[in-house]
């Protein structure tokens, strides 16, 4: 394992764990949510590895270990302009592997939209989790348009990530985890949900979704998946799961059919 803060397009230093060995089939850049941490990936990434996946994850600006105001975002690019950063460090650092990219809520949103902005086929294909690619559900869309940007928001997603109930319990004591969340990356979420055009995205891609997701509506997966335009898209649903696919008490499963299609595309 490799820690280190990598500095990104615009000179924010941002906590980057490295994870990866020459007899890796893959690397995948993966990618967290909102007020949450790479290091809510642990089990996934072992897991990945255990499989001949490396891994590269980052804690988003203002996130985790990096740096940046709290959860703040100007404009939806720099998320995914940080993405880029790490994903060009992983193609750089391994050029004969194909890499992949997987994002879970608003990392999935970063992934999609990523998708769209980089259509240059740099990745092998896409993985999403509970992805928020249209806000069905609210979540975002539901936050007063006229607040002061950096006004901050109670974080009170915990008790919906997981039907585990000491993944919740760990969720409002982690100490990496955010528990407010400013009105001004709910404003840029929002920007970027208008400007996606799920028809513009060709990446093969793996899209993945709780039932019983209370968060992110299962809807924005059905419609991303009816109006991608990649010829190499699947959509699983897990019956009965919350939003957290990877803590669920079935992760090895939707781990391993992650991994497992990450895998027959290489």
């Amino acid at each position: 394992m490799s820690e280190a803060n990598y500095t990104s397009f615009d000179g924010t230093r941002l906590y980057l764990n490295r994870e990866i060995s020459p007899d890796d089939k893959a690397v995948c850049v993966v990618v967290h949510g909102l007020c949450e941490h790479q290091g809510r990936y642990d089990y996934l990434a072992e897991r990945f590895h255990d499989a001949g996946i490396g891994t590269y994850r980052f804690d988003h600006r203002g996130h985790g270990r990096s740096e940046g105001e709290r959860t703040y975002y100007k404009d939806f690019n720099d998320m995914l302009d940080d993405v880029n950063v790490f994903v060009d460090l992983a193609i750089k650092e391994n050029p004969d592997k194909p890499v992949f990219l997987l994002g879970h809520s608003m990392g999935g949103f970063a992934v999609a939209l990523y998708g769209v902005k980089y259509p240059d086929k740099k990745l092998r294909g896409i993985v999403t989790s509970g992805a928020l690619t249209y806000d069905n559900g609210g979540l975002i869309r539901n936050v007063p348009r006229d607040m002061e940007p950096h006004a901050t928001l109670p974080n009170e997603l915990g008790a919906g990530v997981c039907s585990v109930q000491e993944v919740v319990d760990w969720y409002g004591k982690d100490p990496y985890n955010t528990m407010t969340f400013t009105a001004g990356l709910c404003y840029a979420v929002l920007d970027g949900l208008d400007w996606f055009d799920a028809a513009k995205f060709n990446y093969p891609v793996l899209m993945m979704h709780g039932e019983k997701d209370g968060l992110v509506a299962l809807q924005d997966t059905y419609e991303f998946f009816a109006n991608a335009a990649s010829k190499d898209r699947q959509m699983k649903i897990y019956g009965g799961l919350f939003h957290e696919i990877f803590n669920e008490y079935c992760h090895d499963e939707t781990v391993g059919d992650a991994a497992k299609w990450i895998l027959h595309r290489c």
